[in-house]
């Protein structure tokens, strides 16, 4: 899966990262806890997330996240995009809630980078 078909699949807005569309991203993880995911997540996912904080780009950049996805309508500010767009994390805003947007990104294929055990 795309970054591109996560945007079309969560009707999500580009907020930053046109130029990484086509990254290849092969899990997910939906968490506002930075700590879960700093703990359980695998390289070269998407992490979906109600977190609006420069916290959320470090974690992502710790653990080669290609792409967030902000639900719930929220919006980063500059200094976070900017942060992102250095980094070259994509970064998109969705309207829907967390639960839906990972349901429909399990829906279409993609899995849990989760490794619990």
């Amino acid at each position: 899966m795309t970054v591109l078909d996560i945007k079309n699949l969560l009707d999500a807005d580009v907020l930053s990262g046109d130029e990484l569309l086509q990254k290849e991203v092969h899990s997910a993880c939906g968490s506002d806890m930075m700590s879960d995911v700093l703990a359980f997540v695998k390289d070269q996912s998407v992490l979906i997330t109600g977190l609006c904080n420069p916290q959320v780009i470090r974690t992502a950049e710790m653990m080669d996240i290609v792409c967030l996805v902000f639900v719930r309508g929220k919006k980063p500010d500059e200094h976070m995009l900017q942060l992102a767009s250095e980094r070259e994390i994509a970064v998109l805003s969705t309207q829907l809630p967390m639960f839906s947007a990972c349901g429909i990104l399990y829906t279409a294929g993609l899995r849990g980078g989760a490794s619990i055990g």
